[in-house]
């Protein structure tokens, strides 16, 4: 669980398996498929059944079938880059009865892309469970020129298109599913601190 005293910033509570949902999708990247293993012991065969769960990593051969054993009977997806597995996500919820639970566990950025997908699809983000799980690396947008940054390990961070030099905040926005990162000099140019690796 992650906390800040920035109120958007989000908090990952972990997963729980909601028995009574009649269908499951779950999110994850290499780094979640743990998580998912645990949410799936803490269900019954049932809940297992009903879950489908999209698995959006670059995997070797031995590396799916692992988790694939690991995860049975669940069914499972998977997909090689993050933004297929979104684009799958998508293409479940387009289609999704009542009574769906939807899960991501994995990345940040993998997070905040399940909870903008299903924002999009009229899902409330605090029904969405979630789980922390690997890199802390960050997704930014420059405030200035709009910019995403992907992968920020740094606190501050140049900006790839108009080369300002970001403070990264813990301001979060569901919309964007990024970090915002504001001009760390704008008061006196050339005032920047050192820069640390925060978000390995």
């Amino acid at each position: 669980m992650t906390l800040s005293t920035i109120k958007s910033r989000p908090i990952y509570p972990g997963l729980t398996p909601d028995l009574n949902a009649r269908s499951n999708i779950v999110v994850s990247d290499k780094a979640g498929a743990d998580a998912v293993a645990e949410l799936l012991s803490r269900g019954d065969e049932n809940f297992a059944k009903r879950t489908t769960v999209i698995l959006a990593d670059a995997l070797a051969d031995k590396d799916r079938q692992a988790i694939a054993r690991e995860l049975a009977p669940a069914t499972i997806e998977f997909h090689a880059t993050l933004a297929d597995g979104i684009a799958r996500l998508r293409q479940l919820l387009d289609g999704a009865p009542m009574g769906l639970r939807l899960y991501a566990a994995g990345s940040e950025t993998l997070i905040g892309f399940v909870v903008q997908a299903g924002g999009d699809f009229s899902i409330d983000h605090l029904s969405i469970r979630t789980e922390h799980r690997g890199t802390l690396m960050r997704r930014v947008q420059c405030v200035h020129c709009k910019t995403f940054i992907e992968n920020v390990t740094t606190n501050p961070v140049k900006c790839t298109h108009c080369g300002i030099t970001l403070l990264v905040r813990d301001h979060y926005s569901r919309r964007l599913a990024a970090f915002q990162g504001v001009c760390i000099d704008a008061e006196i140019p050339g005032d920047i601190p050192p820069t640390e690796a925060l978000y390995q």
